[in-house]
């Protein structure tokens, strides 16, 4: 049986939406930017440039997993929420109290424009439905977005290390790499800001400041 609509409605139309795709990429971008950044241009050796390319893909491998793990009990948590959110409408007999508890449901904002003929219609609608499972479900296409996850924060590591795996010199490897990081940077802010209608160009170079940012911090901290 399909789950209530307090369950459907928080899923996406997409299994990832652009935000959270790119925001995956920067992360990936971030961890392996760590690794790679802890080279010496003057002293590492091949075997050094190895375990940095093992490191990278190992780490973001790993936390590509986490990051899958916490995207299902995100939508685990998020489902819960609706689903106690519906009971405590079925249950509410206070039309204030009813009304509250529909406009917890709505996406932020969206409680300053709906009136309370509205949020009471909302009331009616959801004790029509049937009646909703005790626990919250992942589907299929969760998994899939797991997935996703995954594969975005590996894969976003593989084009910042491959110079190191066909350049021999170091030096110039790490130009290549550096290049190709700022310039997935670039477009990962570049394409958020088209998500957002900011303003592409300055979103983006501030991305890419940021992005330098995080991994020098995190560098420093011993990441």
């Amino acid at each position: 049986m399909q789950t209530p609509s307090m369950e459907v409605r928080a899923e996406p139309a997409r299994i990832l939406d652009p935000l959270q795709r790119s925001s995956e990429v920067l992360f990936g971008l971030i961890m392996v930017l760590t690794f790679t950044g802890s080279l010496s241009v003057a002293t590492s050796s091949r075997e050094d440039v190895r375990a940095m390319f093992l490191g990278a893909l190992g780490c973001n491998l790993a936390w590509g997993v986490v990051d899958a793990v916490m995207y299902l009990s995100g939508l685990l948590v998020e489902r819960g929420r609706m689903l106690t959110l519906g009971r405590a409408v079925r249950a509410s007999t206070d039309p204030a109290a009813t009304r509250a508890y529909v406009e917890h449901a709505l996406p932020e904002g969206f409680g300053r424009i709906v009136d309370p003929a509205q949020l009471d219609a909302m009331a009616v609608r959801i004790r029509m439905l049937p009646e909703p499972p005790r626990f919250p479900r992942l589907h299929p296409r969760d998994f899939a977005g797991a997935l996703s996850v995954l594969l975005l924060v590996f894969v976003s590591t593989l084009p910042v290390v491959l110079p190191f795996l066909f350049i021999q010199e170091t030096w110039r490897a790490m130009r290549w790499s550096n290049g190709i990081a700022i310039g997935m940077l670039f477009w990962t802010g570049y394409l958020q800001a088209g998500w957002g209608g900011l303003r592409r160009l300055p979103f983006a170079m501030a991305m890419v400041a940021l992005g330098i940012l995080l991994v020098a911090l995190t560098i420093a901290l011993g990441g």
